[in-house]
């Protein structure tokens, strides 16, 4: 049983962060990033994240692995098709990582190899389905497999997507899917927070807040125009426009969102850009 699972069946307040793997094969600035973490509940290892082409995740997460730091396994459906994500799946197995994040992935053509041809011949629920099938000892066609992997398998939800309804029913989808544990997008409006976690925490699977460190007005607006189910109110950007420092400021919107996490939430997912020296200020 992972650190992660361990934690979370405790009922303890979880916090994990997460790492991009290394355009390329140096991954010394990657591990010292994630040494910075070592004491936190895991790391995500992202793929090919926003569609951008980096070193498999597979070959990251093992390498956190021998480092003795707790990896989040990230796969996307956009990349491999459904032999290639079986595959990937045992061998991370075999490498020794049980925590995974399972997710749709943004499509090819928002990334940095726009002509790449995006695969998702499954979606995240389905791949969802089929991590349960795996770890019940037979793949997606019914064979047998020659050992059974055991993996603590998460999910993406975003609680401010609208409408309401559509998002939590597919929220419930996952769960009845297998899902053990979420992820949430970032999220700034506490109201809606409150909302989802009162329908969320029926169905009683973990939820952790994403955290996302803002870096200015400038970066506020950006999510606000371009990622979809990410809002940060204005009363958020004006804080960010009239402070001396920005980022001392988005390091204080952090904590406070963690604060709410503690109160609403079985933990708190941390992106802090490349700011990750500040993780201790954020969780206070």
């Amino acid at each position: 049983m992972s650190r992660l699972e361990q934690q979370l069946a405790a009922g303890q307040f979880v916090v994990t962060a997460e790492i991009a793997p290394p355009k390329g094969i140096d991954t010394a600035q990657a591990l010292e990033k994630a040494r910075l973490m070592a004491n936190l509940s895991a790391v995500n290892v992202t793929d090919n994240q926003g569609a951008n082409m980096r070193m498999s995740p597979l070959a990251m997460a093992a390498l956190l692995v021998r480092q003795g730091i707790e990896p989040i396994l990230q796969l996307t459906c956009r990349d491999r098709n459904r032999m290639a994500l079986q595959s990937d799946l045992l061998g991370a197995a075999a490498l020794g990582l049980e925590n995974l994040l399972l997710l749709s992935g943004d499509h090819a053509r928002f990334g940095d190899h726009p002509k790449a041809r995006s695969v998702f011949d499954l979606d995240s629920i389905q791949l969802m389905q089929t991590v349960r099938g795996l770890t019940e000892g037979t793949d997606m066609t019914g064979k047998i497999l020659h050992g059974a992997p055991r993996f603590f398998a998460g999910a993406a939800v975003t609680p401010e997507a609208e409408p309401f309804e559509l998002m939590f029913q597919k929220f419930a989808k996952k769960v009845q899917a297998g899902t053990r544990f979420f992820q949430t997008q970032a999220v700034y409006d506490v109201e809606k927070l409150e909302r989802f976690m009162g329908e969320a925490n029926r169905l009683g699977t973990p939820v952790l807040l994403g955290v996302l460190l803002l870096k200015s007005a400038r970066m506020a607006e950006f999510l606000n125009r371009n990622i979809p189910g990410v809002r940060v109110p204005q009363a958020l950007i004006d804080r960010l426009a009239s402070a001396p420092v920005p980022l001392e400021e988005g390091i204080l919107i952090a904590r406070e969102m963690v604060g709410h996490a503690r109160r609403l939430c079985q933990g708190a997912h941390l992106m802090t850009l490349g700011h990750e020296e500040r993780i201790a200020d954020i969780l206070g």
